[in-house]
């Protein structure tokens, strides 16, 4: 059994075979896919699994926090399994690659932030869009 579906098992879900084979999919991807990127992967394990499945699944996985779902400005919801450990994205404008980062600096500043506002810090979420830097105009 995967990560992902130990999870959901343990959320007292009730886990089909295709909830098992998207679930596996997601265990083991290592970037943010869409619905339709983890609907590929899951129908080269099971090409019965319609994409109406992943959407009810990814919804399903979404309200029972395994996953969380992320709107990184490129129209299309992205989605990564849920962890204890945090993490920032810096999103790439022109290739659409999601980098996971985690800076010590940032942290402490947005816990100082919310303090000089009257605020204990909960949670948050950082995301960083960027372009490449033109290596010949550094030149």
């Amino acid at each position: 059994m995967d990560r992902l579906e130990k999870i959901c098992v343990a959320k007292g879900m009730r886990m089909t075979e295709q909830r098992r084979v998207i679930a596996r999919v997601l265990s083991v991807a290592e970037d943010h896919p869409d619905v339709e990127e983890i609907h590929r992967r899951a129908t080269e394990i099971d090409d019965k699994i319609s994409i109406a499945t992943v959407y009810r699944t990814m919804r399903l996985f979404e309200e029972a926090e395994v996953v969380e779902r992320h709107d990184f400005q490129d129209g299309r919801a992205r989605y990564e399994e849920a962890t204890e450990l945090h993490h920032d994205h810096l999103i790439n404008l022109k290739s659409g690659e999601v980098i996971e980062f985690v800076n010590e600096e940032i942290e402490a500043l947005q816990k100082k932030i919310a303090e000089q506002h009257g605020f204990k810090l909960v949670d948050h979420r950082l995301e960083l869009y960027g372009v490449p830097l033109d290596k010949a105009k550094d030149s």
